[in-house]
Order: C-alpha cells, then structure tokens, then sequence
C-alpha cells in the first residue's frame, strides 16, 4: 500500500463567491470578488468593517432544521462540502462504511458559537447554557455529524493546524490509505471566525486590511499597496482513494495526489521566518515525494494573503525552491476573490489546482496593480490565463510557523 497511487475522486466547495464546486470556479476564473461589508454583527465603532461571508446562506436550504440548530456555522459549511463531495464521488458508503474514513481541518473551531454564548450569559440575555453548546464547538464534532448522517465508520481525525490545517488534512489522509487503514478518505475543511473579539483580536495585531471604504479591493496579494489581510469562511472537502480501489468501483477520477509535505519554521508565533526556510524545506520535501522536478509544476496556488511579511517570505521561498520570473511557474493567490477562509482554504485551494488542471485555466491574483519590488514573480494580475498544465501546487502556511504543501497532477492511468 505504501506505494499505491493516490487519486482524487470527488469535490465539494461552500465559499464566499459560491456554492457547489463548479459556481466557485466560474466565479474566481471571471474576477468575482466575495468581500463586502460584514452583515453578521454591527461593525459600525470597529476599526476593520469589511470580510467575505457566504452569500444568501440558509443553512435549511442543505440539512435538516435539527442538525442545523446542533451545529455551529464551521461545520454547516464543511458539511455542505462533504455532501457535494460524496455525491460527486459515487462512493457506496452502506457496502464498505468501515473502510472510509474523515479527516477534517479546521483552525478555531465553534470559535462564533463560542463569543455569541458568552456575551448572551454575560448579558443576561439568556439564564443558562444548553445541552447543545459543548458539542457544538469543539472540532471534531463536524466530522462526527458527518459520520452519523452518513453511516461512516472508519478512522476520523480532526487537526488543528491554523490556517495549513486543511492541506494537513490531504496530508494525514494520504498517510491513513498508505498504511492500508482505510480505502477512501473524506478529507473536509470548515471555518466560520466571523464575531467582535475576533475581529478586535486580529486588528490590534495589525493583521487585518483596513480598507472598508472599498472592500473588493482591500485584498492585495503580493501588490505593494498591500495592507493586510480579509477574512472569509467556508468548506471545501474532497474524497482520496488509492487508485486499484478506485478503479475496481468504476470511479471518475479529477487527479492524482502527486504529493505532501508539512514543516514547522520554529520562528515566531505569528510572523514567517524572513528567508521562508521552514516554506521552502516544505516545497522541496512535496516536489520529492512526488518525484517531480520544479519545472514539471506548471502553476502554483500561493498562500499569498496580503500581508507585507507573509507575501515576501513566500516569494522569497517559491523563488529558491523554483527560480526566478524565467524559470518560476505562473503563482496566483485566490484570497482576493475569497478572503482567507482557514482550515477551509487548503482544501477550497487544491480544488483549484485540479480544475486549473483540467480546465487548462489559471486563475487571477485580483488587486495587483503596483509591483512590490521584493515580489517579483508572474502573479497571473487581474485576469484568468489559458495554460495547459500537467501539474500544480498548493502553499498554506499558518500561525505558529505551520507550512503544507500539496502537489496534484494530471491522472494518467
């Protein structure tokens, strides 16, 4: 099993500028931004207005009125994209329920849940706490609810890994079928962080772009008039099989999970290290695996979430893993159109590589305008780019010096 071939069979995305995988990618390769003024709570005396919600989102519109009320936003979300992801793949879950496992990431968990419950108490605008609260918020629960509602009952794992815990995730996945502990793994991601002390909390860190008098262009991945970047929330979730499991059920294969990579920088607790060792070990370690060379990867899904260090470092890092502008493939990041969505992003991202792959389309960087001269790659600015590529990376990069790296290709059999 070490060795087998991992493929990836079904996809399922919930993100600021879509629902369903096939809108979310119309919408990024056409420009759209998901960023506007935040509507979940009066931001009206708070410095950073602005954030990329889901749009129009009823969750009874996608489950039952019970589950919707026992589950907090970050596992509604993850567990719209699982279900498209299911649905997607064909997967029989009743013939082999206990050779498929979840493996889900996420970075802060029922965090909204948690402030909404607190002020309420505190307030006195309720007397006591529910039943529900508890499971509602901690991690592992998304993947719980998914597993009751569908009948699985293989290995789940929840990782909490900041915003890398969705490629964490493909990477904890890839390990379990390795080790012959599962045939096919739902890997899901969930965030929803959207509630005042979160938003205070990473404002008075200076993280967080103050543009609310225009919100789609406030984010700017690697432009010099960066200043930080938006949030988001969502789900993304995708199935893996080993490939002889995946044939001998006639599956539909997107891709190949080429390979995986995850490193620590051992730095600080929040900014890169300035060279974007710990980044680059990880791309070198992914394109190793995957026996691949850096000129095989046509394109590049950067971390890139407008932030003046965490930009930098990872140019630096693409550019001594890769080369320069000659010899680097095209890198975009997509969190202009959809704010950083987290634990989600990983996976949402990889997404995106695999439909660049086979819709021979590389999506924009949107909001690059001004070169920073310190990032000087081929951004893919403002406009989808044709391209016929053959394979493609995914950086994420988080809090507390956490780095993955996902590499997919083209699935030949």
């Amino acid at each position: 099993m070490k060795d087998e071939k991992l493929v990836i069979t079904g996809m399922g995305a919930v993100t600021p500028i879509g629902i369903g995988v096939d809108n979310y990618w119309q919408q990024l390769i056409h420009g759209v931004c998901g960023i506007q003024r935040i509507t979940k709570f009066d931001v009206d005396n708070l410095p950073v207005q602005i954030g990329a919600e889901i749009k129009n989102y009823c969750p009874l519109d996608h489950m039952t009125k019970s589950l919707a009320k026992a589950t907090d936003p970050f596992a509604q979300f993850a567990f719209i994209a699982a279900s498209e992801a299911l649905s997607d793949s064909n997967l029989s879950i009743d013939s082999e329920s206990e050779r498929i496992g979840i493996v889900m990431g996420t970075a802060m968990d029922g965090v909204t849940s948690v402030a909404r419950t607190q002020h309420e108490y505190s307030t006195g605008a309720i007397r006591r706490v529910g039943p529900r609260f508890v499971p509602m918020i901690i991690g592992n629960i998304a993947a719980a609810q998914i597993a009751i509602h569908y009948g699985i009952y293989g290995p789940s794992f929840t990782l909490n890994t900041a915003c890398s815990s969705g490629g964490d995730a493909i990477m904890t996945a890839a390990m379990l079928l390795h080790s012959d502990e599962a045939d096919s793994i739902l890997v899901v991601g969930g965030e929803s962080i959207f509630c005042p002390i979160i938003l205070s909390g990473l404002t008075q860190s200076q993280a967080l772009s103050r543009r609310n008098d225009a919100p789609e262009k406030a984010c700017r991945p690697f432009d010099m008039d960066r200043d930080g970047f938006v949030i988001g929330e969502g789900g993304g979730a995708v199935i893996i099989e080993t490939e002889s499991h995946a044939l001998a059920r006639g599956a539909k294969i997107y891709a190949t999970l080429a390979g995986y990579a995850n490193t620590n920088d051992g730095y600080h607790i929040t900014a890169p290290e300035p060279e974007g060792k710990g980044a680059i070990a990880c791309m070198q370690r992914a394109l190793q695996r995957s026996g691949l060379t850096p000129s095989e990867i046509g394109y590049i899904n950067a971390h890139g979430t407008s932030t003046l260090l965490g930009d930098r470092a990872e140019t630096q890092a693409i550019k001594e893993v890769f080369g320069d502008i000659h010899s680097a493939p095209p890198v975009s990041s997509t969190k202009g159109s959809t704010g950083h969505l987290m634990g989600a992003g990983g996976i949402t991202e990889v997404i995106t590589c695999i439909k660049a792959i086979l819709e021979e389309t590389l999506p924009p960087t949107l909001n690059y305008d001004t070169p920073d001269p310190l990032c000087d790659l081929d951004y893919i600015p403002n406009k989808a780019r044709p391209a016929k590529i053959s394979a493609a990376m995914s950086n994420s990069l988080g809090f507390g010096g956490q780095n993955s790296s996902i590499i997919v290709k083209k699935y030949e059999s």
